[in-house]
C-alpha cells in the first residue's frame, strides 16, 4: 500500500459552542478514491476544507507530504475580481500546466469563457469553479458536490473525466450512481468521528446498517447494566465498604456515559397527504409542439398519463424539460396540440427555483402559511413544532429567515410544505438537489407508497431508477420518447434502439400502438422456443438462490473487523459477491427480455 500524502489526525472542532468534529481522521494515498458521506450538518464540507488547508482545527493535526499540489472545489465559489470565466478558469493554472486545457474544460460544461462573473448564475459559476479545478494536474482533488447543476450528458462526462485522471480524490456527493462509480473506499463521518470502509460507496449501507445495530446493541447491554446496579444500590446487602465505593463508582460511570452520549437528531418522517381518488385517465397529450426563438423544443409529442404512473423527464439542460413539464399540468400553452387533464385531479407543486417562497417569511410563517401555530396536514392538524422536526428541523429555527437556510434546509422545507397539501397528483422538479441520502431514501419511499400519480424532472439516475415508471427523453431535433422503466432501462432500449436507426416518426408512432414496450413485434417468431420457455420457469429461481448468496456475502463483508482478521478472506469474498452480482445482473436482463417477448407473442 502506498505511504498517505495527506493525513489529518484526531481532528477537532467546535462551532457555536457545539462540538462538530470529535476525533475526525481522514488518509489519503497515491490513487485513492474515497467517497465522504455523512448526514447533512455532520461536518463533511469542514472536514473538506480542513483538508484543503482553508480551515484551521482546533485540535489535531495535518501533514501533507512536500511537493503535493491539491486543488479544491467549493460549494459557493468566489468568482469576483475577474474580467470574465475564462481569466478565473486559467488563474488556477500552474506553470507547466497546458494553458488551452482551461477553454476546453469550459465548452465541455457548456460556457464560452467570456461570460462576465458578476451576471452569471450560481449553476454557471459552480461550473466554472469544475473547470478551474480540474484544468490543472494536482496530486489531490478534493471535490465537494461536484456534479451539483450538471445534466445527465455532464455529470456522464464527469464521470469518464475523473476516471482518466491519475489525481487521488476526497468526493462529497449526494448522488448515490457517481459515488458508486467513483469510489474504491469510503469514510463515514457520523458524530463528530470518522469510520472508514476500503471498499466503495456501493457497500457502504449495509455496513453502517451493521454498526448501527451493533452500537445499539450495546446501549442495550449498557442500560440494562445500569437498572441491575441500580437494583443493587437500593436493595443489595451491604459488603465490604470499599468494594461497595468501586461498584458506585462504576455505576455512576455508566449514568454518565449515557448522559453525554451523542446520538443521531432523528429522521425526516415523510407523509403525504393523500387527496380523492382521481379518474384513471391523468393527463393526454396530442401533438404538443413548442418553439422558441424558431428553435423546436417539443415537436408533436404525445403521452398518456394514468393513474398511479410515475414518469421520469431527462434531457440535457436547455432541452426543454420543464417547458414540456409545465405544458403537460397546464402552466404553458402550446404552439399546437393539446393537453386534456381527467376527473378530480388534486396537483401539488415542487418548483426547481423554490420561488414560491416569500423571502420575508420565518421558517414557521413558510409552514402556518403566515399565521398560527398550527399546519394543516391534509384534513389533520398538526402543531408546527412538531411538523418541523418530522422535517429534520430544530424548534429553535421556527423564527429563522428562510433566506437564511441552507439549500438542503429549503428543499426540506419546499416538501413539507408540497406534502402537507391533498394531492393525487406531485409534480416535481429537481425534488433531490441537496438532500442527504437518508432523506432521499425517504422521498423515495414515499413516492413508492403514493397512490397517485408522478411527474418528476430529475438529473439523479438512481432515484429515477428507483422510482419510475417510464422515462421521457429528447431525441435532440425537438422530439421527445417515453420508455418503460427507469433510467437505466431507457439507456439499454436507446443502445438497442442505435443499430435500426428509426426515425422519431416510428418511435412515437410504434409508442401510440403500445405503451407497454418500445421493441418491435417479431414477426416471424409466434412462440416462444422451448429454451426460452424453461429459461422462463427456472431464471426466478435461480436469482433468488443468487441473491441469497450475494445477502450472505454482504453480511459477511459489512463486518468492520473482517479485513483485519482475515484480509484473504476478505478479498475471496469480494471477489465472489463481484461475480455473483454480475451473474444476477446478467439473469435479470435476459428474465426481462423474455419476459417482454412472452407479452408480444401472447399481445
Amino acid at each position: 500500500m502506498a505511504p498517505p500524502i495527506l493525513i489529518l489526525n484526531d481532528i477537532h472542532l467546535t462551532f457555536g459552542g457545539d462540538p462538530l468534529l470529535e476525533g475526525a481522521e481522514l488518509s489519503v494515498s497515491e490513487g485513492d478514491k474515497i467517497c465522504l458521506v455523512g448526514r447533512n450538518g455532520s461536518g463533511k464540507s469542514t472536514l473538506l476544507k480542513i483538508a484543503a488547508g482553508l480551515v484551521e482545527a482546533d485540535q489535531g493535526e495535518r501533514f501533507l507530504q512536500p511537493g503535493t499540489t491539491i486543488r479544491y472545489l467549493p460549494q459557493e465559489p468566489d468568482l469576483s475580481g475577474h474580467k470574465t470565466i475564462l481569466d478565473y478558469v486559467q488563474e488556477g493554472l500552474t506553470e507547466g500546466d497546458d494553458p488551452h486545457r482551461a477553454q476546453h474544460l469550459l465548452e465541455k460544461l457548456q460556457l464560452i469563457g467570456n461570460e462576465d462573473p458578476a451576471s452569471v448564475s450560481g449553476g454557471e459559476a459552480r461550473r466554472a469553479a469544475l473547470a478551474r479545478t480540474l484544468a490543472p494536474a494536482p496530486d489531490i482533488l478534493l471535490l465537494d458536490e461536484p456534479t451539483n447543476h450538471l445534466d445527465l450528458p455532464a455529470i456522464e462526462w464527469l464521470e469518464d473525466e475523473l476516471r482518466s485522471n491519475n489525481a487521488a480524490m476526497v468526493i462529497i456527493s449526494h448522488d448515490r450512481r457517481f459515488l458508486e462509480t467513483m469510489s474504491t473506499s469510503t469514510l463515514w463521518l457520523n458524530l463528530g468521528q470518522s469510520r472508514l470502509m476500503q471498499r466503495g460507496f456501493k457497500h457502504f449501507e449495509d455496513w453502517r446498517d451493521t454498526i448501527l445495530e451493533q452500537e445499539e446493541l450495546e446501549r442495550h447491554k449498557r442500560d440494562r447494566k445500569i437498572v441491575a446496579e441500580e437494583h443493587w444500590v437500593t436493595y443489595g446487602v451491604t459488603a465490604r465498604r470499599k468494594r461497595n465505593q468501586k461498584r458506585l463508582r462504576a455505576l455512576h460511570a455508566l449514568r454518565e456515559e449515557r448522559r453525554t452520549e451523542k446520538r443521531p437528531v432523528g429522521s425526516a418522517k415523510l407523509v403525504a397527504a393523500e387527496g380523492k381518488r382521481s379518474g384513471k385517465l391523468v393527463i393526454e397529450a396530442e401533438g404538443l409542439t413548442k418553439s422558441y426563438d424558431g428553435t423546436a423544443l417539443v415537436k408533436s409529442f404525445d403521452l398518456l398519463v394514468d393513474r398511479g404512473d410515475r414518469v421520469g423527464i431527462v434531457g440535457p439542460n436547455g432541452a426543454g424539460k420543464t417547458t414540456l413539464l409545465n405544458m403537460l399540468i397546464g402552466n404553458a400553452a402550446p404552439d399546437a396540440g393539446s393537453v386534456r387533464h381527467g376527473a378530480n385531479i388534486e396537483m401539488v407543486t415542487l418548483d426547481q427555483r423554490r420561488e414560491s417562497l416569500d423571502p420575508s417569511w420565518t421558517l414557521k410563517d413558510a409552514l402556518t402559511g403566515g399565521g398560527g401555530e398550527m399546519v394543516a396536514v391534509g384534513e389533520e392538524k398538526k402543531h408546527v413544532y412538531s411538523y418541523m422536526q418530522d422535517f429534520l428541523f430544530a424548534p429553535e429555527q421556527a423564527r429563522t429567515s428562510i433566506t437564511k437556510l441552507s439549500g438542503g434546509e429549503r428543499n426540506r422545507l419546499m416538501l413539507a410544505r408540497a406534502l402537507a397539501k391533498p394531492s393525487n397528483l406531485m409534480v416535481l422538479d429537481e425534488p433531490t438537489n441537496d438532500l442527504d441520502l437518508e432523506t432521499l431514501d425517504l422521498l423515495q419511499e414515499l413516492l413508492s407508497d403514493y397512490s397517485g400519480t408522478v411527474l418528476v424532472v430529475s438529473h439523479d439516475r438512481d432515484f429515477l431508477d428507483r422510482v419510475a415508471t417510464s422515462i421521457v427523453a429528447p431525441n435532440g431535433d425537438g422530439t421527445w420518447t417515453e420508455y418503460p422503466g427507469g433510467y437505466s432501462d431507457m439507456m439499454t432500449l436507446r443502445r438497442q434502439e442505435a443499430p435500426t436507426k428509426q426515425s422519431a416518426t416510428e418511435k412515437t408512432a410504434k409508442h401510440k400502438t403500445t405503451k407497454a414496450s418500445t421493441r418491435e413485434k417479431p414477426t416471424s417468431k409466434q412462440k416462444l422456443s422451448f429454451k426460452d420457455k424453461h429459461a422462463l420457469e427456472t431464471l426466478p429461481r435461480e436469482m433468488e438462490i443468487a441473491q441469497q448468496e450475494i445477502e450472505a456475502l454482504q453480511k459477511e463483508i459489512s463486518d468492520p473487523s473482517l479485513f483485519q482478521r482475515n484480509g484473504a478472506r476478505f478479498n475471496e469474498a469480494s471477489k465472489k459477491l463481484t461475480e455473483l452480482e454480475t451473474a444476477l445482473g446478467a439473469m435479470e436482463e435476459e428474465w426481462l427480455r423474455l419476459e417482454l417477448l412472452k407479452e408480444e407473442l401472447e399481445g
